[in-house]
């Protein structure tokens, strides 16, 4: 345990995929094939959009790299302030490079939450690597740490949480919501 609370103290930037880690991986369409994107919908968890508000209060940056695109996305990356939404973005690792250069950030200082092979690059690069309990038992053996719970279901938050507490702001970030 101690090795990876090692792994997130120099984290700066939190990256999170979306379909499968925000979500639960589910894709609901519209039955009207000419219908507009915006008929596509998608379930966010509350817990998890707390979560990544409590990283950027405590300071650290916030994003997401998805290869789909979906205005669902844009609507709760925009109402949680997320400000780096990367979409439609099949080539993950030059996207997360650039973003990397746009940052002054080292792979050491980034954390990347995925589930899937497509997320693999980057997470190969990142200096921690997390994945949700319903990934495969293979993208389970590729991370550093293995969240308890599953993806859309409050993954993300037990990830944000673990960073925190072994950032040693847990209590400070708390104390806002106790005052």
């Amino acid at each position: 345990m101690q090795h990876l609370v090692e792994r997130a103290r120099p984290i700066r930037l939190v990256i999170f995929d979306v379909d499968g880690v925000l979500t639960d991986g589910h894709l609901s369409y519209s039955s009207y094939p000419d219908a507009p994107e915006k008929d596509e919908s998608k379930v966010f968890h509350v817990r998890d959009g707390l979560g990544m508000k409590l990283l950027m209060q405590a300071g650290l940056e916030v994003g997401i790299i998805t290869a789909r695109s979906s205005l669902a996305v844009t609507r709760r990356m925009t109402d949680l302030g997320v400000q780096h939404v990367h979409q439609g973005q099949h080539d993950k690792l030059a996207t997360y490079q650039s973003l990397l250069d746009q940052l002054g950030l080292s792979d050491a200082q980034v954390a990347y939450m995925g589930d899937d092979i497509i997320d693999l690059p980057v997470m190969r690069r990142v200096g921690f690597a997390t994945t949700v309990a319903d990934a495969t038992a293979f993208m389970q053996s590729q991370c550093h740490w293995v969240a308890q719970q599953r993806g859309g279901q409050g993954a993300a938050r037990e990830l944000c949480e673990f960073i925190l507490n072994a950032q040693g702001r847990w209590d400070e970030t708390l104390a806002y919501y106790l005052r």
